[in-house]
């Protein structure tokens, strides 16, 4: 048997080498967010607040996990295109540092105690719990062409869908100038998930077009159960986690909003038709992820873009 090597030389397709340079251009790293800042914010939240900012995150804790083990994985390993595969493999490392950082949001803001109770809960939150299997089965059932699209839609709608269910309050409070670095994280995370859901999607919506006319529809069929399966499941968690703040009924327009966004990314037609003007203006303004005003000597922003060639300076370069 030969093997062969990867060749950026000789590309398969005309898109994914954009992605990769746009991934590439994105990368950050938790630690350049000056957490501690948002300390006084924290401990001025109620008792409700705070147990719901932290449960939110941790829920995203936990599909970031299952993303970054399972789910990518298990696409990469089933797609033959050995570009794809990388730029796969780097939103997956990608995953990993979106769960590494609400750990650290954890603990600038949390004791250790309180932490541990945050992991309890996710473990036992049916919920939580309900997500992360219907997603993780699905990745798990990939054994051809057609399986694979629907893995595919369903982690886009975990990128472009149920994630923004915890996404919410982050936003919710940044946009009203609360917890504002830790919304910065968000914001780079959001700008992620964004190449994530529409880069994953523009492969699903590829195999689909090799599919049969017979396939397509039993495949479309099943996506479609599993959205409604999964909105339903997270219509659940949003009550279980907003209602205390009566916030609840503004998620379910959020998340119903992006599900739409996920079918578009699938190139289906929405499936709700939320208008985003019926969204909370203060959370479609959290979503754009263009540079906030921040002092640049206290806050990296999410506009910031890490250098990638670096040239040694000459003599030459000091002559006008």
């Amino acid at each position: 048997m030969k093997y062969s090597a990867i060749n950026w030389n000789r590309m398969e397709d005309d898109f994914t080498k954009i992605f990769w340079d746009q991934n590439v251009r994105q990368f950050w790293v938790d630690e350049e967010i000056p957490l501690t800042d948002d300390k006084l914010d924290y401990i001025a939240l109620s008792d409700e607040e705070k147990y719901t900012y932290e449960r939110v995150l941790g829920g995203l804790t936990l599909l970031d996990t299952q993303q970054g083990d399972i789910g990518i994985p298990l696409m990469s390993k089933a797609i033959n295109n050995p570009h794809q595969k990388s730029v796969l493999s780097f939103m997956g490392a990608m995953e990993h540092m979106h769960a590494k950082s609400y750990s650290s949001i954890f603990s600038t803001l949390c004791s250790m105690d309180r932490i541990d109770e945050i992991f309890v809960w996710i473990e036992s939150n049916d919920y939580v719990q309900k997500k992360a299997n219907i997603i993780t089965k699905s990745y798990e059932s990939i054994n051809n062409k057609q399986t694979l699209v629907e893995a595919m839609a369903t982690s886009v709608f975990l990128e472009s869908f149920l994630f923004y269910s915890g996404f919410f309050y982050p936003l919710f409070l940044s946009g009203q100038g609360k917890l504002m670095n830790s919304g910065e994280i968000i914001n780079l995370i959001i700008r992620d998930e964004a190449v994530h859901g529409v880069y994953v999607g523009i492969l699903a919506q590829q195999l689909f077009s090799e599919l049969s006319m017979k396939q397509q529809e039993t495949v479309y069929k099943n996506i479609i159960n599993t959205l409604n399966k999964l909105f339903d499941n997270e219509t659940r968690y949003t009550n279980d986690l907003y209602s205390t703040l009566n916030l609840q009924d503004q998620v379910h327009t959020f998340i119903q909003y992006n599900a739409d966004k996920a079918m578009m990314n699938l190139g289906f037609n929405p499936y709700f038709n939320v208008d985003e003007s019926k969204v909370n203006p203060i959370i479609i303004n959290g979503l754009r992820t263009d540079t906030k005003n921040h002092d640049f000597f206290s806050t990296k922003g999410n506009g910031y873009i890490k250098s990638t060639k670096v040239e040694s300076l000459k003599d030459t370069d000091f002559d006008f």
